[in-house]
């Protein structure tokens, strides 16, 4: 990953934590079923989904092309056994 990928991740996992403590602190003030606890929640799933589907999208391309090998056990007397 490139600097400005780190600068970015870390960023935004600074926002996912933020976000995380301040809907802790409401649900825990307001309750879980207060409609801003939910909505902290949703915001949260947004930025957790976003995170994801920026670094996953990053990490295939770097396994682009990559030859991935079966592993199997090896068992005295047995047949291969595909793990």
């Amino acid at each position: 990953m490139c600097s400005n990928s780190n600068r970015r991740a870390v960023k935004m996992l600074e926002e996912i934590k933020a976000k995380r403590e301040s809907m802790i602190h409401c649900a825990s003030q307001n309750g879980f079923t207060n409609e801003m606890t939910i909505k902290l929640s949703q915001e949260l799933d947004e930025l957790i989904n976003e995170y994801q589907r920026t670094f996953r999208s990053h990490k295939e391309s770097e396994n682009a092309g990559k030859t991935f090998v079966k592993m199997v056990k090896v068992m005295p007397g047995k047949k291969l056994v595909e793990i």
